[in-house]
């Protein structure tokens, strides 16, 4: 009888608990169910980045001033239902609820109503191809279906081919350097690019003469574009020093493979699917970004072996100085170390930027990531508002160095046996920026993490060049700071790339 009422009990509390379980399991589907966040990328001589997008009035929208802030100098003035936005010399009004706006004295159609959010102007993002040549005065194509944004002719073509000399290996080259990430399945890899402008070849399916490797389809989806390969077996892809050429080919137990079945053939089995091969992620940057990308590197990204790692400093929450009313520095630092990897790697230095998005990284992680890539040189940058042109920082240690004891360094000094190359490289860097007239001061400061990264380490302060804090952001002084860091890490690369 015990038992029985133990058992009505049972069943009791199970009766009782089946609503909660499917109340439970519906709130389950329906967060499963929910759609993943758009995103709308942009691509840009000044910057690229990723801003989201959101869905009013059955259409996609995006704010027009974070839109337009990495590319430019702007500001906003609202005063509902009339909001004024001031691009560079573009003055543009539109009014709330309404489909055409005022630029430059001249009307603008809208595909939907202007809207507004908390003070935030926002426009059908459909209407970016005719609206946004009105404030730049140059093109901008909208792969409207994808979410990408391409202004100016910034696009990265890319051709692939089986390798002459082995089918079973295929080559990409592009125009310009590409870091994308990479994952694989049972018979294909996948490159995905959500930095780079890349661009649909004539037919987005290639096919090869292989056995091996018989075709690459391209692919594009919420702001990032995507080569899928298709293989009779695991592929690894090998990057070039430059960035421009991505070699895929078998991976190490299909060799092993390979061999066997030539020395004593074996049945056929499925082929075992590969581990992921080198990823690299940003960051890293937009300007304050990429909020749909992984924020620092991956292990399997640290194992790819860079000359330089570049770090943009403050990110998330950290904003940074407040560089004006509109411009933070973490966003700015963002751009400076994008155009700073393009001069490196334009030199043949192959660079990782350690934040490529707008994330929080402490100061350990930082040093950690650095010392974890075994790079030649890790370069921090910065940005302020006062002063004038660069400063360029190596690390001042504690006073009492040489407490080390066997293999284990202190944290804190762990700088000390780079030093004096740290030094050096910042010389180089001085010398560089003064054949270019740009102000340029060489100093020591207990500024974190350049004591705790392991090889040479510096960090490059940009100023405006005046008293105009707006020139942070122009392309033009961006190139010139970029570099004239790059041809000072170039003339001392040898000494740098002796050091252990």
């Amino acid at each position: 009888m015990r038992w029985s009422r133990k058992r009505k009990s049972a069943t009791r509390t199970i009766l009782l608990r089946l609503p909660v379980l499917f109340l439970f399991w519906i709130a389950m589907l329906t967060l499963s169910a929910a759609p993943a966040e758009k995103h709308l990328s942009v691509y840009s001589t000044a910057a690229n980045y990723s801003l989201p997008l959101e869905q009013l009035d059955g259409r996609d929208y995006v704010g027009l001033f974070e839109l337009l802030d990495p590319l430019g100098t702007v500001s906003v003035r609202s005063d509902p239902p009339r909001w004024r936005i001031h691009y560079n010399n573009v003055l543009a009004e539109f009014v709330v609820g309404k489909s055409r706006a005022r630029i430059q004295g001249r009307d603008a159609e809208l595909t939907g109503r202007f809207l507004l959010d908390n003070g935030r102007g926002l426009v059908p993002v459909d209407s970016l191809s005719s609206l946004l040549p009105r404030f730049l005065g140059g093109p901008a194509a909208l792969h409207e279906a994808s979410g990408r944004l391409f202004i100016g002719s910034v696009a990265t073509h890319f051709t692939a081919a089986v390798s002459p000399g082995d089918s079973s290996r295929l080559v990409f080259h592009f125009t310009a350097p590409v870091n994308p990430t990479v994952a694989t399945e049972p018979g294909k890899l996948h490159l995905t690019f959500h930095h780079e402008p890349v661009m649909a070849p004539a037919s987005p399916r290639l096919t090869f003469n292989s056995k091996s490797i018989s075709s690459a389809d391209y692919s594009e989806g919420n702001g990032a574009a995507e080569i899928t390969v298709s293989s009779a077996f695991p592929l690894i892809a090998n990057f070039s020093a430059d960035g421009r050429t991505i070699t895929l080919s078998p991976a190490k137990s299909q060799l092993l493979a390979n061999s066997t079945q030539t020395s004593s053939p074996a049945p056929a089995h499925a082929a075992e699917p590969a581990t992921a091969p080198v990823t690299n992620v940003p960051t890293a940057s937009h300007a304050a970004q990429l909020a749909t990308q992984p924020s620092v590197p991956s292990s399997a990204s640290i194992q790819r072996k860079y000359f330089a790692i570049v770090d943009a400093s403050h990110g998330g929450l950290d904003r940074g100085e407040a560089l004006s009313a509109t411009l933070v520095e973490k966003d700015v630092t963002v751009a400076l170390a994008r155009r700073l990897r393009q001069e490196l790697e334009s030199r043949g230095i192959s660079t990782l930027i350690l934040r490529d998005s707008d994330a929080n990284l402490s100061l350990d992680d930082r040093a950690f990531y650095a010392n974890s890539a075994h790079a030649a040189i890790y370069i921090a940058v910065h940005a302020a508002s006062n002063g004038q042109g660069v400063r360029i920082y190596t690390a001042m240690l504690p006073y009492a160095v040489g407490d080390d004891h066997g293999p284990f360094l202190q944290w804190s000094t762990a700088q000390s046996n780079a030093i004096s190359l740290s030094q050096e490289t910042a010389v180089s860097i001085a010398s560089e920026m003064k054949k270019l007239q740009v102000p340029v001061r060489t100093l020591a400061a207990p500024l974190r993490p350049l004591n705790n990264v392991l090889t040479a380490a510096i960090a490059v302060e940009v100023a405006p060049p005046a008293s105009d804090i707006t020139a942070l952001t122009a392309p033009d002084y961006q190139q010139l700071i970029a570099g004239a860091v790059a041809n000072g890490i170039v003339d001392i690369r040898s000494q740098l790339g002796a050091a252990p």
